[in-house]
């Protein structure tokens, strides 16, 4: 199958170049095996990041809330149309 990609952004260009020059490939192969990678469809394992080690940790804190609370605060002022 032939594809033809438009809009390359050129930050991934340069990317996808350097690694097929580290990697003595020719760009086409390096292209299609970012595209395997990106699909999940190499044998190679996806890194993930697992949140358990910080799920539930939350610790309520009262200055922080206040704070919040206070830039929330809506100015009735500041949008008055009629001024």
């Amino acid at each position: 199958m032939q594809y033809t990609i438009r809009n390359i952004p050129p930050h991934l260009d340069r990317v996808l170049r350097e690694r097929a020059r580290e990697r003595g490939q020719s760009l086409n192969e390096t292209a299609i095996d970012a595209l395997l990678d990106g699909a999940g469809l190499t044998d190679r394992p996806i890194a993930r990041r697992d949140l358990s080690d910080i799920a539930g940790a939350w610790v309520e804190d009262p200055e922080i809330d206040a704070a919040l609370e206070d830039q929330r605060r809506i100015d009735p002022d500041l949008w008055d149309s009629t001024s």
